[in-house]
């Protein structure tokens, strides 16, 4: 089985959708809105995706297991180091 892994970053309005794109091998980071996000996820082929745990990242996780998805909750000390912002 191809899986694709695929980072998601949860906010209020705007979803980054991390992944590497398999042909090109360029890294991708798009932004996707809350009302096109599960949308976007039903147009793809079922992966791995992994998000921050969060009360929201439940709601998520459940949405995109209906739709096929594995999901990896992690906590977010782990998450932390992946974070390339932070100083």
């Amino acid at each position: 089985m191809n899986c694709m892994a695929v980072g998601v970053d949860t906010a209020k309005t705007v979803f980054q959708v991390h992944y590497i794109d398999p042909e090109t091998g360029e890294i991708m980071n798009k932004p996707i809105k809350r009302a096109k996000f599960l949308e976007h996820f039903a147009n793809r082929a079922p992966g791995l995706i992994g998000m921050e745990a969060c009360g929201g990242a439940q709601h998520w996780a459940r949405e995109l297991t209906k739709l096929g998805h594995q999901v990896r909750l992690m906590p977010a000390k782990f998450v932390k180091a992946f974070n390339m912002g932070c100083a």
